[in-house]
């Protein structure tokens, strides 16, 4: 079992921020704005299926997990809160979120499945954002520049992200999910992930005028597919979840560990509800 806290970030995200947040960084800031404009409809979605997979537990089961399943609903359901009020000024900004519409009517159409799909689609995006929180951890310089109380944010959902990511995979084998499926719903996310990214964070680009811009492009291909990238950094992680004695706690939360550590007076633990 994992011990969970709920924070509240104490930031004040009520007052407008530039267009280019981020450092200056068009492609950073676009590619940031595209994640963000994903979790609301996301997260309530993990929520959801974290929620009905804890219902379909028998008793005992029940018992030894709540803790740690009323942490995360609490945690996830403070992300989706804190992000829809950044998107609030995204959507001020003039930026269409294309990519939550989508979802939405993706996400529709699993309908009432047995709950262990649901939470392969949860273990699976979970396992891409703890490696994304991960990576934005070890290099907490690319957001240099832009404003604390943005950094602060990012930073925190990141090491909230590394530290629940066992939450949604153990209840999927809890329930008996196997590795096979597991398998097939990481697949399928991955292809349908980076593309609605990838395609937000154009359209963020192109609404911005920054899409055609030489500095634009060099910064996505270093961010993503340099030495140093995303991608490219990320690459051996996200394949370990195919293995079959995989377990999300394999792989370090030494950084997320450090910064909630370091930084206890940007956030106050407050309770959890499921």
């Amino acid at each position: 079992m994992t011990a969970l806290t709920v924070r509240r970030l104490l930031i004040d995200l009520e007052q407008p921020f530039d267009r280019h947040w981020c450092g200056g960084d068009a492609f950073l800031t676009a590619w940031f704005n595209a994640l963000s404009m994903s979790f609301p409809v996301g997260e309530q979605f993990f929520i959801d299926s974290v929620r009905r997979g804890f219902k379909a537990l028998p008793p005992e089961k029940q018992v030894e997990l709540q803790d740690e399943v009323q942490g995360f609903v609490g945690q996830e359901a403070t992300h989706r809160r804190i992000h829809s009020l950044f998107n609030n000024h995204l959507k001020d900004q003039g930026l269409d979120n294309a990519w939550e519409r989508r979802a939405e009517k993706r996400l529709a159409m699993m309908g009432d499945v047995d709950p262990r799909h649901p939470l392969g689609v949860t273990a699976a995006n979970e396992h891409f954002t703890a490696l994304f929180a991960e990576w934005l951890l070890g290099r907490p310089e690319l957001l240099d520049g832009c404003e604390p109380r943005l950094k602060a944010m990012w930073l925190w959902h990141s090491a909230e992200e590394a530290e629940h990511k066992n939450t949604a995979f153990d209840l999927y084998l809890a329930l008996g999910g196997t590795l096979e499926w597991r398998s097939r719903w990481m697949k399928r996310v991955t292809w349908i992930f980076l593309f609605d990214t990838l395609r937000q964070t154009a359209n963020n680009l192109q609404r911005d005028g920054s899409l055609w811009r030489l500095s634009t492009w060099a910064s996505a291909w270093r961010h993503l597919l340099g030495t140093q990238g995303l991608l490219r950094q990320s690459r051996k992680a996200w394949s370990q979840y195919f293995r079959a004695d995989f377990h999300p706690n394999q792989q370090s939360s030494d950084l997320s560990e450090r910064w909630l550590q370091d930084n206890r007076e940007l956030y106050k633990a407050v309770g959890a509800s499921a």
